[in-house]
């Protein structure tokens, strides 16, 4: 459910991703920056008590993982992220009924361990949840949703009463609970796979060869929803299962604070930033957030010398949103400084880069508010439906630009032709899906095929 910028390791978020405001500043040197040792760090502040809804310190200073495994030790986690813990309540993991999960909602919430608005936004989200998996016609679709909201509302409710504090890059955390799969599997119900697409998968293919050389890939994508690097993982896994869990994605500041987010980032490889479009949301934070997404870039250098990384990130700044008069959702388009700036952070790397446009068609899985809104805690619209993931070949800056000699007009073109590519492959999948016509939507330039079957 989180929303993410990806960079292979996000997710706005299932994690809102946003680049725009990771590079609105100049590119940073190559000294990283020290950790402090205290809980609050030097990067963030808590806004309220529960630090659910101000701006917290989602960039923790210690190392969270070893944080967070050593006071919760007592854990056993499996695949189907089902396990048991030995140190508190573990009350919606014993539940056998619908209205078990309900009234252990309310009770939670009576004994003041929920706050009242996230109790309510977790009874909606379970009703939404329930009629999408419902309409997928599987038969044991009610025992899944059971035991899918049965974890995540343990998930959640854990980190209400000890809130998670995210790196400014955040590892996966995979044991002692499997966060990654347990994100998986919670989407995968959603998920109409017969009507569901990859185009060109053989350059999937050539990417982990190019990741085993060593190389550097970015992924200039559109965003959809929260459960975007969750959709990408699910097509890929099949025939692809090291590309989708090492997948990096650049990941929104509120897909970090949202309590009914959280669990699903923690199961992601993300660099952490504060998006642009929420930059002065509160003026006096303005600056703690500029230097926050300062750390982050200096994580991605960091990644991007190192070599054999793959980062995901959305050029727009932020997820899809469809048209106010027509209703069709399209890629929101690319800001040319975002895409300059991860080009050229590229190329300072010193290791060989390869830049692709992709594109994801999934919003009806869970789309986004129709207008960007500043509050935490929107209200999450789930559905049953077939989804789709492009991706085209390498795009050459050099070729692109050719004949340029204004650098600003350069990186507009190189921007562009991303972005064109990006909706050529999105109308491609579209005619897949929403036309109806399946496999024979393919093209010259796009194959479709469904590898995951």
């Amino acid at each position: 459910m989180s929303s993410f910028v990806v960079c292979h390791q996000a997710w706005n978020g299932m994690l809102g991703l946003s680049a725009s405001s990771f590079f609105s500043s100049s590119l940073p040197g190559a000294r990283v920056l020290g950790r402090s040792a205290s809980r609050e760090g030097v990067w963030g502040r808590r806004l309220c008590s529960c630090g659910i809804y101000g701006v917290r310190n989602w960039m923790a200073a210690e190392p969270v993982e070893d944080r967070r495994m050593g006071r919760r030790a007592a854990v056993l986690a499996s695949d189907t992220g089902e396990e048991a813990e030995l140190t508190r309540s573990r009350s919606f993991l014993s539940v056998r009924a619908e209205e078990d999960l309900l009234a252990c909602i309310r009770m939670e919430a009576e004994a003041g361990k929920l706050p009242s608005n996230v109790a309510s936004g977790l009874e909606e989200l379970y009703n939404n949840y329930r009629n999408a998996v419902l309409q997928s016609g599987d038969p044991k679709a009610s025992e899944i949703i059971l035991s899918n909201m049965s974890a995540a509302f343990d998930r959640i409710l854990l980190d209400v009463e000890d809130p998670f504090v995210f790196s400014p890059y955040h590892k996966a955390i995979r044991e002692p609970f499997d966060y990654y799969m347990f994100g998986q599997n919670y989407i995968r119900p959603l998920v109409d796979f017969s009507r569901s697409y990859v185009g060109n998968i053989s350059l999937f293919y050539d990417m982990e060869e190019i990741l085993r050389q060593g190389h550097n890939i970015v992924l200039m994508s559109n965003h959809q929803t929260e459960a975007d690097p969750a959709i990408i993982a699910l097509l890929l896994e099949r025939k692809l299962p090291h590309l989708a869990e090492k997948m990096i994605f650049v990941a929104g500041d509120r897909v970090l604070i949202d309590p009914l987010c959280k669990p699903f980032s923690m199961g992601r490889n993300l660099l952490c930033v504060y998006s642009k479009k929420h930059m002065f949301d509160d003026p006096e934070l303005a600056e703690m957030k500029r230097i926050a997404n300062t750390k982050s870039l200096k994580e991605l250098a960091m990644l991007l010398r190192t070599g054999s990384n793959i980062i995901w990130i959305a050029p727009s700044g932020g997820r899809d949103r469809p048209d106010p008069v027509t209703g069709d959702w399209y890629p929101a388009s690319f800001d040319s400084s975002s895409v300059d700036n991860m080009r050229r952070l590229l190329e300072h790397s010193r290791v060989p880069g390869h830049i692709y446009s992709l594109a994801l068609l999934c919003y009806e899985i869970m789309p986004p508010p129709r207008q960007v809104e500043k509050a935490i805690g929107e209200r999450r619209t789930i559905a049953y439906s077939g989804v789709g993931l492009s991706v085209a070949p390498e795009t050459s800056f050099s070729e692109i630009t050719d004949g340029c000699v204004n650098p600003e007009k350069a990186k507009d073109a190189f921007s562009q032709a991303l972005y064109d590519s990006v909706l050529e492959q999105y109308d491609t999948l579209k005619s897949a899906i929403y036309g109806h016509k399946g496999i024979n939507a393919s093209n010259s330039m796009i194959a479709l095929s469904q590898p995951f079957q």
